[in-house]
């Protein structure tokens, strides 16, 4: 870790030399390193950190974060990424990965909280990001100009109560949003108030907040909470979701979706039981055929090799949470440090790091 931060000090000051003599460059993702995946951890010292990874998950850069990560998203030219305090935040930062530097914080607007999720539009001028309008229990997408300082444009309705992930679907610009169905409130933490009437939906929305597609899972599955998505360069859509019933009656926590289609329902080794009730993440091969999703509760990961229709593999991995799409397959990061690499049947440990994943692994495309 000391090794990373000297270079990164070394090259931001190489940067900021350009800078002053007038000639600073237009930096790209190969100004940071070129990472494949970023993620947000806690170090052994019990600070936490933004870490940039190569394809084989050596660690490229560590850039010290003020508390807590939950999720980033990386914007699609420029070396900067978003990282999100876990909800119900408040604010989150803007990260120059090449400089090692924050260079914005975004602070949510009153009576507004931030999911611990956004996503850029194609061209990399707006970003999106997931919150409450918690006095009036609605979910909205907050708008931001990227291309100018990160400043607050506006908002629209995400279609839904309590949007936690918001993804582009690939190839446009329409916005993919998870709407967890579960209202919370600041004053209560994440106290759950709605649950006797909660219902979550996956919902496609257009820029200037028209639905163009949104759909719901039965009702006897009300209480499954559309929490976390991916989506492939064909348009499939895959969900994970967390049950607020009893364990007792959980149903399946994954699926997938393609706009104007029903959902498909994945199902898992039958000798699997509930899962604790708690799907992680989800990812989609860079093919858009196969499907990986993490049980952190469970101590497991799952892979369906062609997605629906094909039967799912599980494996074991203390805490595994953070999943996604390799060149060969999936990459899954767990609690304890370690990185591990699925290839169909084979699971190569790529790198055991002295700290602790956070909740997801953002690709860098």
């Amino acid at each position: 870790m000391r090794l990373m931060a000297i270079e990164m000090t070394s090259r931001r000051t190489f940067l900021k030399t350009l800078a002053a003599t007038g000639v600073a460059p237009s930096l790209t993702w190969a100004d940071a390193r070129a990472p494949s995946f970023l993620s947000a951890a806690m170090m052994p010292d019990g600070s936490f950190g933004l870490i940039g990874l190569d394809g084989l998950a050596a660690p490229l850069f560590t850039i010290p974060l003020p508390t807590r990560g939950h999720a980033a998203c990386v914007h699609p030219v420029r070396p900067e990424a978003i990282a999100f305090a876990r909800r119900p935040g408040t604010f989150a930062v803007v990260i120059d990965c090449a400089r090692g530097e924050t260079i914005a914080t975004l602070e949510s607007p009153p009576e507004r909280h931030f999911y611990g999720h956004g996503a850029f539009s194609r061209s990399g001028d707006l970003l999106f990001t997931t919150e409450n309008a918690y006095e009036i229990g609605e979910g909205r997408i907050g708008i931001w100009y990227a291309s100018a300082g990160y400043r607050r444009v506006g908002e629209i309705r995400s279609g839904g109560i309590g949007p936690h992930e918001v993804r582009r679907l690939p190839g446009s610009d329409i916005l993919l949003v998870a709407n967890g169905g579960i209202d919370t409130h600041p004053e209560t933490g994440r106290e759950k108030l709605n649950l006797p009437t909660m219902r979550s939906n996956l919902s496609y929305v257009t820029q200037d907040g028209n639905v163009l597609d949104q759909v719901e899972l039965p009702t006897e599955q009300r209480l499954n909470s559309i929490r976390h998505i991916d989506a492939g360069p064909d348009g499939i859509v895959a969900f994970a979701c967390q049950w607020q019933g009893a364990l007792s009656e959980t149903p399946p926590l994954q699926g997938v979706h393609r706009m104007g289609e029903p959902i498909t329902l994945l199902p898992v080794p039958g000798d699997l039981g509930p899962l604790a009730g708690y799907a992680g993440s989800v990812a989609v091969t860079r093919t858009g055929a196969g499907i990986g999703v993490t049980y952190p509760r469970a101590n497991t990961y799952i892979i369906w090799p062609d997605g629906a229709g094909s039967e799912g593999t599980a494996h074991r991995l203390t805490d595994a949470c953070g999943i996604s799409a390799s060149k060969h397959g999936f990459v899954v990061t767990s609690g304890e440090g370690r990185v591990i690499e699925q290839t169909g049947a084979s699971t190569n440990e790529l790198r055991q790091m002295p700290c602790s994943w956070d909740n997801h692994l953002i690709p860098v495309a």
